[in-house]
C-alpha cells in the first residue's frame, strides 16, 4: 500500500522493486487491524466496537449474576470488554462523532449492567442518565484511557 499526500491518480497501479511487482491496494489488513492509504480510523473503531460487544455478551451472564459485587463487575468490564475495544487505539485519530460513538458504547454497557433504579419517593423505575453512570463506577471515562495510552505510547 502506498500512502500519500496526492491521491495516486494518473499512476500506475503496481509498484515494481526489482524483479517483483507488487498490486498497490487502498487498504490492507495488517495484524488484524486494517489500514487504509488516508489513514481512516472509522472501520477499525467500528470493529473494535462489534469486539466490544462481542465480549459483552460473552461475559453477560457474569454481568447479570447477583452473586458478584458491583465492583467485581465494573472490573470485569474494564478487564474484558474494553481491551477488546481499545486495541491499537494508540494511534488513532478521533473525530468528535468518534469519541461520541465511543461514550455511547461505554454507557450502553454499564446502562444494562446497572439497569433501571427505582426512585425512592416515587417508587417509579427511571433510566440512569449519563451523570448517574458516571458517579456509580469512579472511572475514567474511555475517551480519556484512550488519550493516557496516546501519551504514554508516545513517551510522555
Amino acid at each position: 500500500m502506498v500512502m500519500s499526500r496526492e491521491q495516486n491518480t494518473g499512476r500506475s497501479q503496481n509498484v515494481n522493486i526489482e524483479n517483483n511487482s507488487f498490486e498497490r491496494v487502498e487498504q490492507s489488513k495488517y495484524l488484524g487491524k486494517t489500514l487504509t492509504n488516508k489513514n481512516y480510523f472509522q472501520e477499525e473503531i467500528k470493529s473494535g466496537l462489534m469486539s466490544g460487544n462481542a465480549c459483552y455478551y460473552s461475559v453477560q451472564n457474569l454481568l447479570s449474576s447477583r452473586f458478584l459485587s458491583d465492583d467485581i463487575k465494573i472490573r470485569i468490564c474494564r478487564t474484558i470488554i474494553l481491551p477488546a475495544v481499545l486495541c491499537g487505539c494508540e494511534i488513532w485519530s478521533l473525530t468528535p462523532r468518534e469519541e461520541r460513538r465511543l461514550r455511547v458504547f461505554e454507557n450502553r454497557v454499564f446502562r444494562r449492567r446497572f439497569g433501571p433504579k427505582r426512585d425512592e419517593v416515587t417508587g417509579e423505575w427511571i433510566k440512569l442518565h449519563n451523570e448517574d453512570l458516571n458517579n456509580l463506577y469512579f472511572s475514567p471515562n474511555i475517551i480519556w484511557v484512550i488519550k493516557s495510552r496516546r501519551m504514554r505510547w508516545a513517551g510522555m
